[in-house]
């Protein structure tokens, strides 16, 4: 398979989100203002003494804005085309293309994602003027990075699934509301993981959701030590593992039902 028309399907996305720059300059403004929310109903609850050992105020900042650095990255679904293209009606034509139709949904989240990942460098400077942002040495930056990317790709495959159900529901807008509702609360975005106490905490971590966002915000804080990385990752790849062959299945038996039914 030859890459060249899916760096082009990248290159387009790009240029196409590039061309809302309102929308740009509002969501880099709204991200701010959630840096400054989050930093101070953060300092009021560590004020009342609910802070977990290995989580102090500046790492609990430090985690928030990473996390919502991160969610302008994977919060980007490109995905979302399958369900508009079947309840259009264009699925079947794309099918006829030769392209590999998955390839093309990814490249297409891909481009989009270049142009969120160029605003984290300008909220980053705009955050750093509220709160004070720590950083981690090179090797666990590293990690950081591997794991982000692991997770990255989770999540591509499970909104893939989500979406890919509309070949069968037509609309999948409410079970994606609450797929979100879960993966808030249950990812690490919101509440760091380690605030949920015993066995329902070890449940938790070891949700797919987890291996989205926990993981990785985890290593950057030091919460996860370095002799604990390959058992993270382990689990990230074996998740990635299963929801890539779930997607697989899924496209496939969808493919056919569309040929069967003729489009």
């Amino acid at each position: 398979m030859t890459l060249e028309p899916y760096v082009e399907f990248a290159k387009k996305a790009f240029a196409r989100e590039a061309t809302y720059r309102l929308e740009v300059f509002t969501e880099i403004g709204s991200l701010i203002v959630r840096v400054y929310l989050l930093r101070s109903v953060w300092t009021a609850l560590y004020s009342q003494n609910i802070a977990p050992m290995n989580l102090p105020l500046h790492s609990m900042i430090t985690y928030a804005t990473v996390a919502l650095l991160m969610s302008l990255i994977l919060e980007v679904d490109g995905t979302r085309l399958i369900r508009e293209k079947i309840r259009e009606g264009t699925i079947a034509t794309d099918l006829m293309k030769p392209i590999s139709v998955p390839a093309y949904f990814f490249s297409d989240g891909f481009g989009q994602t270049g142009l969120h990942a160029l605003l984290v460098i300008p909220s980053i400077l705009f955050a750093l003027l509220l709160v004070h942002i720590d950083v981690p040495s090179a090797p666990v930056f590293a990690a950081f990075l591997l794991s982000f990317a692991i997770g990255y790709l989770l999540n591509f495959f499970v909104n893939f699934v989500m979406n890919a159900i509309a070949f069968w529901t037509l609309e999948t807008f409410a079970i994606q509301l609450i797929v979100r509702w879960v993966s808030d609360l249950l990812s690490g975005q919101i509440i760091p993981l380690t605030f949920f106490p015993g066995v329902f905490g070890r449940i938790v971590f070891a949700l797919p959701f987890a291996a989205i966002y926990s993981t990785p915000l985890l290593i950057y804080v030091g919460v996860i030590q370095p002799h604990d990385y390959a058992r993270y990752f382990l689990i990230q790849i074996l998740w990635l593992a299963l929801f890539s062959a779930l997607s697989l299945a899924m496209w496939r038996a969808a493919a056919r039902r569309v040929v069967i039914q003729g489009g």
